[in-house]
């Protein structure tokens, strides 16, 4: 019995080794390719009337990026040259990320 005993502990205990886990690498997205996979994705549909274009490309890049969607990503390069875009980016992701 008692070698059944040691048997079974040498057996369980490598089971509860761990394996470091590596943070994914972050993607990085040309413009060209941003187009694609927008192209390809279903848009999202937001009521966003009256609001400049610009704010709702921010609003629904921000808030699916909330959400964890294939759709939303930060377009970096209109976030740091377009005020209108990161305004509309920002309270996406807040009031999204909140629900």
């Amino acid at each position: 019995m008692r070698r059944h005993l040691n048997v079974l502990l040498v057996l369980l205990i490598p089971a509860c080794a761990t394996v470091p886990a590596t943070p994914p690498a972050p993607v990085v997205e040309t413009p060209a390719e941003a187009v694609q996979r927008r192209a390809e994705a279903p848009k999202p549909t937001y009521n966003l009337a009256g609001y400049p274009p610009a704010v709702r490309d921010g609003y629904i890049d921000g808030c699916e990026t909330a959400k964890k969607s294939t759709y939303g990503r930060k377009d970096a390069a209109r976030m740091n040259g377009d005020p209108q875009y990161s305004m509309g980016w920002n309270d996406g992701f807040s009031i999204c990320g909140r629900k």
